[in-house]
């Protein structure tokens, strides 16, 4: 995996004859960092990450890796596919082998690799999503959270440059997000770029280091304590305040809270109060 640059450039896509879901959408996904892309039900998340991943044509605008357009062309898609790597919401839409590790050795497979090279690849995704006591296991034995990280690992073993994650969390208890989020920082680590759709803006500002809101047809793409302290962005958006920052906002009114960044989570807002005498965190 190497880091490159996934950008969209004035996304036009709509269905059948209605409203377009996007009109001159922009998104550029920062190499190796991490991209929270939020929105309201039906605000065009999904279809953009399924313009970004090739999946989608738009009527007008242009995707682009490291400033070369995509082309829909077998061959081009098939090139775009090996650097950028979609993860449907619905694991059970991609999980469709006997097996875990045979689901996993699909993408592989397909890029025509021989044996050895499939196996090492399967070994690797598995052991970094953490589901490799899964490789012999029925996908259809699986719980949610496992096969959501099963149908990751799939398209992690295609070593993409780009992971998009629909909604990855979506559903999970809060112990499978927890395993979730670390299979994510483990992808991280070994030089994925990851983009993640989301409801949740409290994950947003914790996970990401860039967020884009999907709203008004467009994107609105920023710092995640910038863009997430936008009242009238969020009301736009139907979203609401992350409660760290609107805690964070209220505490530094009181004089209780020193000057600098808001805090992004329950650690940084205790971390950031001032010491008192005889107070405790």
């Amino acid at each position: 995996m190497s880091h490159r640059t996934l950008a969209a450039a004035g996304l036009t896509v709509g269905y059948d004859r209605g409203r377009p879901v996007l009109h001159g959408a922009d998104l550029t996904v920062p190499a190796g960092r991490r991209l929270a892309v939020l929105g309201a039900n039906g605000s065009g998340k999904t279809t953009l990450l399924r313009c970004l991943s090739g999946a989608l044509v738009p009527a007008a605008g242009v995707v682009t890796v490291d400033g070369v357009p995509l082309a829909h062309t077998r061959r081009g898609l098939r090139a775009h596919r090996q650097t950028v790597q979609l993860v449907l919401q619905d694991p059970d839409d991609q999980l469709f082998s006997a097996s875990v590790a045979q689901d996993v050795s699909f993408g592989p497979l397909n890029l025509g690799l021989d044996e050895g090279a499939v196996r090492a690849r399967v070994a690797e995704a598995l052991d970094l999503l953490a589901v490799d006591h899964l490789a012999a296991r029925p996908t259809h034995q699986l719980s949610y959270g496992e096969r959501k990280r099963v149908a990751i690992a799939g398209a992690v073993a295609v070593r993409p440059c780009v992971l998009l994650l629909d909604e990855p969390t979506a559903g999970l208890d809060p112990s499978a997000v927890t395993e979730a989020l670390a299979a994510l920082a483990r992808l991280q680590e070994h030089d994925s770029t990851v983009v993640m759709s989301t409801h949740d803006v409290d994950l947003a500002l914790r996970w990401a280091d860039e967020v884009a809101v999907v709203v008004d047809r467009a994107v609105v793409q920023g710092p995640p304590a910038d863009v997430l302290a936008d009242d009238a962005l969020l009301a736009r958006a139907r979203l609401d305040r992350p409660w760290a920052l609107t805690v964070g906002a209220r505490l530094r009114d009181l004089g209780l809270l020193r000057e600098g960044p808001l805090p992004r989570d329950a650690d940084e807002l205790l971390a950031a109060l001032p010491d008192r005498p005889g107070v405790t965190a």
